[in-house]
């Protein structure tokens, strides 16, 4: 459903030199580097976007299950985010990496502190359909509808 990987990725950029890591020309062609390239994505017509900065305590679980109604694209600034995107196995991102949801019916299990004895701070920028909210917490009901969809938990 989606590719979570942060490696970067410098397709489809019809050399414009961002991210590219080029030593020659202007700065400003080594200036940026690429860290995440999400493709394809969704974007309802219409969308907002908001770009929020979340600051989790050590070992707060984070938010609840819930859902985007777009995409949404993350960076982890410091510590480590314990995220799980629903088909796809939890995975622990460090600071320097990145993150994606595609939004829409997809379920975001877990987004919170990985780490127990320090903060965890991200960005993340989610676009929204219109008159929807920009997150939708999924209930007890829905959780079990949709547990097959989850992927296997990882042995306590």
């Amino acid at each position: 459903m989606s590719d979570n990987t942060h490696h970067a990725h410098t397709h489809g950029h019809g050399g414009h030199g961002h991210g590219t890591g080029d030593s020659d020309g202007p700065s400003w062609t080594r200036a940026a580097t690429l860290l995440q390239d999400a493709a394809p994505i969704t974007v309802p017509e219409g969308a907002s976007a908001m770009t929020i900065h979340v600051t989790w305590e050590p070992g707060d679980p984070g938010t609840p299950p819930h859902r985007h109604s777009g995409p949404a694209f993350g960076y982890v600034l410091q510590g480590a985010v314990r995220f799980e995107l629903e088909g796809e196995p939890e995975r622990i991102i460090e600071a320097g990496g990145t993150f994606w949801e595609p939004g829409g019916d997809a379920i975001h299990y877990q987004d919170g502190n990985a780490l127990t004895d320090a903060r965890t701070e991200f960005v993340v920028t989610m676009m929204c359909a219109p008159g929807k909210p920009m997150l939708e917490l999924v209930d007890e009901e829905e959780l079990k509808q949709r547990a097959h969809l989850r992927a296997p938990r990882p042995a306590a």
